[in-house]
């Protein structure tokens, strides 16, 4: 299981971004996928999460509005379209599925 992200960088407060995570490795559309972030000095928390098939999504409260998960099962891969970006949402995200994590990218907000 191989899991590739990019996008990310650094945007205004109030701005977006979109992060991509490419799978391989597993059939993609059978399996859940997460978004997570950890910032510094803090642990590892979730983001959100999209089954298999596109049609549960689930997003933790302080990105609820904001940020949109979705997939393309023809791509393998997931997204995820962050909006109203604010300072707290500084991380590194990750996406996630089973066992395995993609590599991590940083994401900034600043003025």
């Amino acid at each position: 299981v191989r899991l590739v992200q990019s996008g990310g960088g650094w945007v205004q407060p109030g701005g977006s971004l979109r992060l991509s995570c490419v799978a391989s490795g597993f059939t993609f559309s059978s399996l859940l996928m997460s978004w997570y972030r950890q910032a510094p000095g803090k642990e590892r928390e979730l983001v959100a999460r999209i089954s298999g098939g596109g049609g549960a999504r689930t997003y933790v409260d302080f990105v609820k509005g904001r940020f949109t998960i979705s997939r393309d099962n023809d791509k393998n891969t997931v997204y995820l379209q962050m909006n109203s970006l604010k300072p707290e949402d500084t991380a590194v995200y990750y996406c996630q599925t089973v066992n395995s994590w993609g590599q991590g990218t940083q994401v900034t907000v600043s003025s």
